[in-house]
């Protein structure tokens, strides 16, 4: 039966009896079409495509094309520096907009920046130092109107927990700002380099599913570390689990202290208040805003009206005036601490980049303007670079202070310095102001600001969508409550990798069958209507076929082939097996020697191998191989599955006694 048809139907000699007549049947009932393959192109073409698409998928330099050469220069600036873009359009109406979010963010930001870099285990100043130089960077280089760039919580407790293990903040402050400002600068060059070289889908190994389960795991980590302050606890672990805080927290009962109890619960309580009013009335969005601020205005009289530091009540003290100081001779490349801050800043910066270009876009698709992500992760990362060189610690966008940007009316990145402004007002002039501002208030701040990183509804919603993606969700939950935040990311990538390995050396599999009435071919266990066709074994696989897989699809359709074959030890009339290949959009040398291997081994159980629809790398290896050996002729190659069918099906009955 093999190779007795010719390319586009039935070929015989037409020496037995009515065989014009069957080649007029069997061109009546199937009318075929020739698969093609890709048109000829170099080597060089295709690897030019290649890194193109791999790179390049957005296109940026596509409005380049056609231009002159001053034009495209200047497009070329306005790329690097997107503030050229909208500033020579820049308004009065603009500013008023842009001046109302600015000052809006601020009174979150001042309040935030301080209590994020207590949570970083470093001095307060440095958080406001970190929330005055980056925003007027990003400001030059980013790309999203409404991205509010700071200090963020996360980031924070990583790096305080990383750098931690090494050094401690109380015996050696100099050393551990120095690792702090080291892992920004390391964490901006991860940054920038992603961008550079526009390896931007590195961070998308981070799924939303592990972005969920980290996200709370680190969120309650930040609350329980909160306790010391709230609690009024002196002697605290250093530890981050669940469990070393949960029995620190009960073996230093005896330094409870009622007055910081009652002053967290009151200032928690109206925090979270204020941000349960917000998100019922989004107009409202300036009472969750304004919030911190008050917080920390309120407590500060308190404290300095009733004299309460002398009440076990403790103060974050004095803080000197004055604008960021240069610190890039503080960077410590020393290789008894380089792992540490490499590390440090990797993990970082991942992070950070991860929620900043995750905000940028969640914000532009709502006011319909796009965000560059290769763009955004320059501007990130050189945001920190510079940050690192002046005393500022690892920042990002925001989602907190990035929708009170949003809701307040920001039109363009002009917000960000307005508030960069405002907080250099503060650091210049407003300091001494600071020096009764009680501790407690800023873990209920970080306490308020963290909570919404709990995302329940999103928790159900991948439950009820995908088991797997649950489990991935779980196990970084787990891993940053009960072992550490970084080791909690790691189990969780590692698990989202091992799905997606799976997916590669485990590719679906299936059996199709024709839907009665139609020449449509479907998965016969999800389509009741799709019937098997009687001596047709018609098989797809939706996965490139490479190396890694070969040896599970060559075993799993000689299973299927061998139980198709016999039933009860009684031969049945099956006569071909279809491949449809139309959702194989690669294929390897190792793929091809499957197939080769695969069309050699039906041959000797009398069956005829058929492949329907390569595509275009897949036909064009497939004519390389018909070239070299002819293993696959074209008899055996058909476009559709239904075409295959009625053309093996009619020439069959033509053969058939």
């Amino acid at each position: 039966m093999v190779g007795m048809r010719g390319a586009y139907g039935y070929n015989g000699s037409g020496n037995e009896s009515g065989g014009e007549v069957a080649v007029t049947e069997i061109a009546a009932m199937a009318v075929q079409h020739k698969v093609s393959p890709p048109p000829a192109q170099s080597t060089a073409s295709k690897m030019k495509a290649r890194v193109k698409e791999t790179f390049f998928p957005d296109d940026p330099f596509r409005g380049f094309k056609g231009q002159p050469l001053r034009v495209k220069w200047l497009m070329a600036v306005q790329y690097l520096f997107p503030i050229l873009d909208w500033v020579p359009s820049y308004s009065f109406s603009l500013f008023k907009s842009d001046l109302v979010a600015g000052l809006t963010i601020a009174s979150l930001a001042i309040p935030q920046g301080i209590s994020y870099a207590k949570l970083a285990s470093l001095p307060p100043i440095i958080g406001l130092y970190s929330s005055f130089v980056p925003p007027m960077v990003y400001a030059v280089l980013g790309s999203s109107r409404d991205l509010a760039v700071g200090p963020v919580s996360i980031a924070s407790l990583i790096m305080g927990s990383m750098l931690r293990q090494a050094v401690s903040p109380a015996a050696e402050p100099l050393l551990f700002l120095q690792l702090a400002f080291t892992s920004t600068f390391f964490a901006g060059l991860v940054q920038a380099s992603l961008g550079i070289l526009r390896l931007g889908f590195i961070i998308d190994f981070l799924s939303k599913a592990t972005l969920v389960g980290f996200m709370a795991g680190a969120a309650i980590i930040v609350s329980l570390q909160q306790l010391k302050a709230l609690l009024g606890i002196v002697h605290f672990t250093t530890e981050m689990g669940l469990v070393p805080v949960m029995a620190s927290v009960i073996h230093h009962t005896k330094e409870w202290s009622w007055q910081t109890i009652l002053m967290a619960v009151c200032f928690l309580v109206l925090l979270l208040t204020a941000r349960h009013v917000s998100m019922k009335w989004p107009k409202l969005f300036w009472v969750s805003a304004c919030a911190p601020l008050a917080c920390v205005i309120i407590s500060t009289l308190l404290v300095f009206l009733f004299k309460a530091q002398k009440h076990g009540i403790s103060i974050i003290g004095q803080l000197k005036c004055g604008l960021n100081r240069p610190s890039w001779d503080k960077l410590l490349f020393d290789p008894a601490y380089l792992g540490l801050t490499v590390k440090t800043g990797l993990v970082t910066g991942i992070i950070s980049l991860t929620e900043g270009v995750a905000v940028g876009r969640t914000f532009a698709s709502l006011k319909d303007y796009q965000v560059d992500g290769n763009k955004e992760m320059m501007a990130i990362g050189l945001m920190n670079i510079v940050g690192s060189c002046t005393s500022c610690y690892v920042t990002t966008g925001a989602f907190s202070r990035s929708a009170v940007n949003h809701n307040a009316g920001c039109k363009t990145a002009m917000s960000n310095v307005i508030m960069a402004l405002t907080v250099m007002v503060t650091l210049l002039f407003l300091m001494p102001l600071f020096v009764y501002t009680p501790n407690v208030v800023l873990g209920a701040i970080i306490i308020a600001a963290v909570i919404g990183l709990i995302d329940l509804p999103a928790v159900y919603h991948i439950w009820k969508m995908d088991k797997m993606d649950f489990l991935v969700c779980v196990c970084a939950f787990a891993g940053v409550i009960f072992i550490s935040v970084q080791e909690g990311l790691a189990i969780a990538v590692g698990i989202s990798i091992f799905r997606v390995l799976l997916q590669i050396t485990r590719p679906k599999m299936m059996i199709q069958g024709n839907i009665k009435g139609t020449d449509i071919y479907r998965n016969i266990h999800q389509y009741k209507d799709a019937q098997r066709v009687p001596g047709f074994l018609i098989l797809t696989v939706e996965a490139p076929i490479n190396f890694a897989n070969t040896n599970y699809l060559n075993e799993r359709m000689k299973r299927w082939i061998e139980e198709e074959s016999s039933a009860g030890n009684k031969q049945t009339d099956l006569h071909f097996v279809v491949l449809d290949l139309s959702a194989v959009p690669a294929i390897d040398t190792s793929g091809i020697s499957f197939l080769i291997d695969l069309k050699k081994s039906t041959e000797k159980r009398g069956l005829e191998l058929i492949l329907v629809n390569p595509t275009g790398e897949v036909m064009e290896k497939i004519q390389r191989v018909n070239d070299a050996h002819g293993h696959f002729k074209s008899d055996s190659l058909y476009l559709t599955t239904g075409e295959a069918v009625a053309s093996l099906s009619a020439y069959s009955k033509m053969t058939t006694p």
